[in-house]
């Protein structure tokens, strides 16, 4: 049960990662245009980045995360999944 748990969070780690590298594909495209919107972009980026460390950290910090390490991995990426997610279908357009 315990091997199956860590299995099933790896399974999910590694579809995050896929996920995480749509969006930096498509951020560098933004990127490449070296217009306003890239520029704004590249700003949007640095915020959504030191906010979500300061977040989870916080929540680390007061045990909003869960008391195992499990239970913070599987936050932590539910987290970013969200992120992820809203940041790919502002990228792509849809």
């Amino acid at each position: 049960m315990f091997a199956a748990r860590w299995m099933a969070l790896a399974a999910d780690g590694s579809e995050l990662a896929f996920d995480a590298a749509a969006v930096i594909g498509l951020r560098l495209l933004r990127l490449s245009m070296l217009d306003a919107r890239a520029a704004d972009e590249a700003r949007l980026m640095v915020e959504e980045k030191l906010e979500s460390a300061a977040l989870l950290q916080w929540q680390a910090l007061t045990g909003q995360l869960g008391h195992s390490p499990h239970a913070m991995a599987h936050a932590s990426m539910r987290h970013y999944r969200g992120k992820i997610a809203s940041n790919r279908k502002r990228l792509s357009g849809r």
